[in-house]
This record gives C-alpha cells, structure tokens and sequence, in this order.
C-alpha cells in the first residue's frame, strides 16, 4: 500500500506549530512526522497542503445533534451518521452522541444504536454520552423533570452494555449513592457530574468513588459561593478531574471562565459544543420533548428564555478560547483534542499528530476555518463548505 504524505504544511507539535514536516499516513495512522526530505516521505503520494495549519481532530464529547437532527428524537444508527457528518465540516473527527434525559427505553435504544454504528464503521463516533435521567430537578435546565429519577443497581447494566467504545455518564452525584458510581467506573464508565445541587462534600466523596468529570462547569450545578462550596468549588479546587466548558460567550461569561482557568491546570480544561440540531442548517427552531426552542445567534433557548444546548460548532469554540480567554491557538486545540481524548481515557490512538495515533486531522487557515478533514486516513474531499454556526 501506497504511504500518503502530507507535505507544506505548519503542522501541530507538542512544541508548538512546526514548519518543513511532513504526516506520512499508512493505513489510517499515522506512520511518523518526518522532515520533508525524509526518503519515506520522498518514496510516498505527496499532498500538498499549501502552507495551512494541520491540526489532530476535534472531539466533542457533547454532541446532541446538528444536521437537522437531534439524537434524542431518532436514537438510530443514520442520525449518528448525519450528526457526525454535520461536525465534521467543522473540525469535528471524533465524538460522542449524546442523548438528553430520557426513559431507560430509550437509552436502550440510543446504546444499541451507537454499537451499530461502531460496528458499521461511521466514522467518528467514540461511544456515547448518556446525560440523564440520573440527575437532580433543582437543576434539571431544559430536561424534562418528568423522566429524572435516582440510579439504583438495576440500571448498571444498561448503562455499560456498549462494548466497543467509550461511555461517558453524566448523573448528579446526590442522585446515586458513592457505591454506584465505583461500580460504574469499575465496570468501565466515564462518570462526570452535572445537573447537579450536590454540596462539596458530597462532590468529594463522589470523586473518590471514581468521578473525573464536570458538565458544562457552571451551567446546571450548585455554585461556589462564601460558605459552601459547592460543586464548581469542588470542581475547581480538585487538581485531577477534567471540567467541560461551552465558550459561546453566553452559557458562562468569559471572565469567569479566564478565573477558573487560573485554578487547575489547562490539561484538566475541554471545550464542548453540548451542540443542537442547528448546527449546520439554517434553521431557527426545533423541537425538544415538545418543546419550541429557539436558535439565537451560538445559542438556543426555551419559551422562558432558558438555556437549551447550544448553535456552535467546535471551530468556533477553539476561536472562542482565543479570543474570549487568552489562549494561544495551540493551547485552544489541545482543549479540542488531546485534553477530551484523555479524559476519556483513548490517548493512546486520539488528540496528537504523532506515529502510530489515528490519522484524524484537520486542514484549517488561519482564520481557523477548517478546509479538509481526514477520519482513519480517509479525507473529506468533496464535502460542502462549512460555514459557521451561529452566523
């Protein structure tokens, strides 16, 4: 088989973005990066990529839909098809579906649909993200209260009968008990709290039970304020765990974002899109469990005016960091690529330009619009432009 060499390019290092390397792709991974003059360079298919940054592919570990679709209304194997088609057009080679508060059925349903979909090779999808029912009322956001109850032993099961890929479970820790959670993680969940009005103590007994993650820190949670902590004091304060932040600019006011940024370090920081159906379309509604949500600009919201995922897309979210938090541009897409992909615990193949990670990249210029993407080496040649969301 022919190498496919990847030439011209200011490829991301871990040192930073480096220029006269080249990718050479073997197979859906990647071989090495060698100087341009390398003879396995010179011996393989040149791909000129014009002096454009060449960066590891996104992944979004909140994605409840985009293409006109929402996963939670057609859990089936051509919705994760056409939702990861929607994001890659932004940068977007990897993911996670992600399915809203719903009755154990239909997490059922959306499981067995991610295993086809893995099985059948669509390309990007990581596993899932079950976000709910497990979560507490007092801070339920736009789920539907009527679907939330407690994790109790017999849904263990369902919720790590994926096999195959990675499945990220995000329940509020006052809703389980410590126990389940470890069971959880011991049968190889990824647990993050979210939806949550958990005090600091019980955040910190959850996170010794095996709890890594925050939802969307600050939306949905018990806040951090004088005399209790809360769960974005834990989250802050505890220096291992990960914290997913949407940089719209509306879901958590950049200040704030900058602030907790100084708390922990980057490498415990990941940008999520937590992404509606209108990514990608042109559309200024939807449908959520029956309920008319609004597209606004990067976000979506209910008849009440509250908080309803968002209309961004993961290009964005990295322009975002820069411009809103300070980032560099390097720093920006580590919080979109290596930093997700250990959280979840697939650093070994995701989230790096280096030998032997996945081929899934991303060709961008410098305004950080992305012009081609490759999943498993394939390249995305021939795919509509992608225009922002929100624009």
């Amino acid at each position: 088989m022919t190498s496919l060499a990847l030439i011209n390019g200011r490829v991301l290092r871990a040192e930073g973005f480096v220029q006269g390397q080249s990718v050479l792709i073997e197979r859906g991974r990647i071989l090495d990066v060698l100087p341009a003059d390398d003879a396995r360079c010179r011996a393989a298919q040149p791909y000129d990529l014009a002096g454009g940054l060449l960066l590891p592919g996104f992944i979004d570990l909140q994605v409840n839909g985009g293409g006109g679709v929402l996963f939670n209304d057609a859990p089936t194997i051509e919705s994760i098809r056409a939702i990861g088609a929607a994001h890659r057009r932004f940068g977007t080679t990897a993911f996670l579906p992600t399915l809203i508060s719903a009755d154990l059925d239909i997490v059922a349903r959306a499981i067995a649909a991610v295993r086809s979909a893995i099985a059948a090779g669509v390309p990007g999808v990581l596993g899932i993200h079950i976000e709910g029912p497990f979560l507490n009322a007092a801070r339920k956001g736009v789920h539907d209260p009527a679907k939330l109850r407690e994790l109790d032993a017999s849904a263990l099961g369902l919720l790590t009968s994926l096999r195959g890929g990675r499945t990220l479970v995000t329940l509020a820790p006052e809703m389980a008990t410590p126990q389940l959670i470890q069971q959880l993680v011991a049968a190889g969940a990824v647990v993050s709290a979210g939806h949550t009005n958990a005090s600091y103590a019980e955040i910190r007994a959850a996170l010794a039970h095996g709890l890594t993650g925050f939802t969307h820190l600050f939306n949905a949670m018990s806040q951090l304020t004088g005399r209790e902590p809360g769960t974005v004091g834990a989250a802050l304060d505890d220096q291992r765990s990960w914290c997913g932040l949407i940089v719209d600019g509306e879901h958590t006011d950049p200040v704030v974002l900058r602030i907790a940024l100084r708390c922990k370090p980057l490498n415990r920081f990941m940008l999520v899109t937590d992404a509606m159906p209108s990514v990608g379309t042109s559309q200024g509604w939807f449908e959520l469990q029956g309920r008319r949500i609004s597209v606004r600009g990067h976000t979506c919201v209910d008849e009440d005016g509250r908080l309803a995922g968002s209309n961004i897309d993961m290009a964005s979210c990295v322009r975002n960091a820069v411009s809103m938090l300070g980032l560099s541009l390097p720093q920006a897409v580590r919080m979109a690529s290596q930093f997700p992909a250990e959280f979840l615990g697939v650093s070994q193949e995701y989230g790096r330009i280096a030998a032997g990670q996945r081929a899934n990249l991303v060709l961008a210029d410098d305004e950080l619009n992305v012009r081609e993407t490759w999943i498993d080496g394939e390249s995305s040649r021939g795919m509509p432009q992608a225009t922002p969301a929100g624009s």
